[in-house]
């Protein structure tokens, strides 16, 4: 009896030092779900028992080219059906992209975003006491602390404030104009101060749009040169003594992309998959994965790593990239 409970004991103790997820706090990272489509993925996502969720935009389908918002009214009706109840228990963290702001590839000049905000304060049940109830726009910063680990959540809004695109749909140019701006005066100023005042150990950057790449034709932070640069100007100051990591969807494809100084995850989509056309970028780490999918963030405070990871709507790991702390 007592040889058996200490081979228990043993065993336990074995696995506290190498079991890879037993102090993990673990995130799903997804964007991109069409209500009227399959969600199946949930089912998968479920398995691997994560702690929160953070949606990346384009949550519903609902825009319009009049920006008439009936359709997106009827969407989160029926959103709110599809999500299964193990969901709405866990942590969200969810900003908007196009197709939940009212109309496709819209910017700050939409006629309706004012009340498209409402209705995704509504969806999402903000609390009345949430400062994205009185402020222009959806940003806003969250903190938490795993285990002994300060870690902020610096969600911004790409749509409310940013200026005309350059081009044609899915053929944008590089708006060069210095006047150009993606974030707005008042968000600039407001994600300059929290991210230098920030005293977290690691900082996830949420922007719907993609931060790092530069080559395809479609939405990203390189149609605004001037905009890309100072956001990444100040991302490279804070990672001094931070790990930046920024969080990104919007394009139907999945992938992890690095320069000298953070990591980006891109992941989209939940249900929508995209073309199978190979893309390149200087930034990427390896390919793109243009199926269903969806991201999953560990945080091991014990091991000081973070793990990032693209899963196939199986749960199969396709691309993974391990940080340390």
């Amino acid at each position: 009896m007592i040889k058996s409970l200490s081979k228990q004991i043993a065993l336990v103790y074995i696995l506290s030092i190498f079991s890879p997820s037993l102090y993990a706090y673990k995130l799903g990272v997804g964007s991109c779900i069409d209500q009227n489509l399959k969600q199946d993925i949930w089912i998968t996502i479920k398995k691997h028992n994560i702690d929160g969720f953070i949606f990346l935009g384009d949550n519903v389908y609902g825009d319009t080219s009049s920006g008439n918002l009936d359709k997106m009214k009827r969407a989160y009706a029926k959103q709110k059906s599809n999500f299964p109840s193990w969901l709405n228990k866990k942590d969200i963290i969810a900003i908007w992209d196009d197709h939940d702001y009212g109309v496709n590839d819209g910017g700050g000049d939409y006629k309706n975003k004012n009340e498209a905000k409402k209705l995704f304060i509504d969806f999402w049940k903000i609390p009345v006491n949430d400062i994205r109830r009185e402020r222009q726009g959806l940003y806003f910063e969250r903190s938490q602390l795993i285990e002994d680990k300060k870690i902020q959540y610096i969600v911004l809004d790409t749509r409310y404030f940013r200026s005309p695109l350059n081009g044609k749909t899915n053929n944008y140019q590089p708006n060069k104009s210095p006047y150009a701006t993606v974030l707005g005066n008042k968000q600039w100023k407001w994600f300059r101060k929290t991210l230098r005042n920030s005293e977290a150990e690691i900082i996830f950057i949420l922007s719907s749009i993609q931060v790092l790449a530069t080559n395809h034709p479609y939405e990203k932070w390189a149609n605004f040169p001037h905009e890309r640069k100072r956001l990444l100007k100040e991302i490279k100051l804070a990672s001094q003594d931070k790990t930046i990591i920024a969080l990104s969807g919007d394009r139907h494809r999945s992938g992890i992309y690095q320069n000298n100084f953070f990591l980006e995850l891109t992941s989209s989509s939940l249900n929508k998959a995209s073309s199978i056309a190979v893309e390149y970028d200087p930034l990427l780490i390896g390919r793109t994965y243009p199926e269903v999918n969806f991201g999953l963030i560990e945080i091991d405070s014990k091991k000081n790593l973070i793990s990032l990871s693209i899963h196939n709507k199986l749960g199969q790991e396709l691309q993974s990239k391990i940080i340390k702390l």
